[in-house]
């Protein structure tokens, strides 16, 4: 089948679901660090990646700490992603492929950063972004301010290229991460000094679980 063809009628699609970010990678080599069953994974050899905007006038209102509202659109993107995961996968299974959406937020081990996959990764072999000093995609217009989800299938798809682009100068979330966990490079980042404060945050019942926000508001794109 025309790879070519595929993509562009699959973007097409998600594109029409409000997706702002859409791209595909390949994922035999990353999905040795998948937390699926190799049973599962074996058949699947493509990531369709998928970004969808926060509200700049949600993010604006966090400060130094997450808001309520924040928390609830947070959560509201991430619903939205996973039914237009669905939808996409609907879209892929009735082509006569398999399809396995991934949630955009379920995390199985917090403190050690583990989920069934890692979307921000697959945004990187998808062209979508890089991996900023804040430990998360940034994308060149959109910044930081986007959610993934992603749907692993077998369809024939054109693939995309990682990009040779990095956050270059700019430190504004190593000045107002709360936590001081963001340091020069994205490998230095303190993940558990992040973790520490998201459960601070959750103590004093600013959100129900750990979410912050901060360096998010503060990564708008270019």
């Amino acid at each position: 089948m025309d790879k070519n063809k595929n993509y562009a009628g699959l973007k097409k699609f998600c594109l029409a679901q409000g997706i702002e970010l859409f791209g595909v990678a390949d994922i035999r080599e990353a999905k040795k660090d998948f937390q699926l069953s190799e049973k599962l994974l074996s058949k699947l050899d493509r990531a369709v990646c998928l970004g969808l905007r926060l509200s700049g006038s949600v993010l604006e209102e966090i400060s130094l700490a997450p808001t309520r509202l924040y928390f609830h659109h947070y959560r509201t993107v991430n619903a939205s992603l996973d039914q237009i995961a669905l939808k996409v996968a609907n879209f892929i299974q009735k082509k006569g492929f398999q399809a396995l959406p991934v949630p955009a937020s379920i995390i199985l081990d917090w403190e050690n950063q583990k989920a069934h996959l890692s979307h921000k990764k697959l945004g990187v072999l998808a062209g979508l972004g890089w991996l900023g000093r804040n430990n998360l995609l940034v994308n060149k217009e959109l910044g930081s301010q986007f959610r993934l989800s992603t749907i692993l299938t077998d369809m024939p798809l054109k693939l995309d290229k990682p990009l040779k682009e990095n956050c270059g100068t700019c430190r504004i979330c190593v000045k107002v991460c709360p936590a001081q966990a963001i340091k020069d490079s994205p490998q230095e980042f303190e993940h558990l000094r992040c973790f520490e404060k998201l459960k601070e945050f959750q103590k004093q019942k600013l959100v129900d679980q750990y979410v912050c926000g901060v360096c998010v508001n503060a990564c708008k794109g270019k």
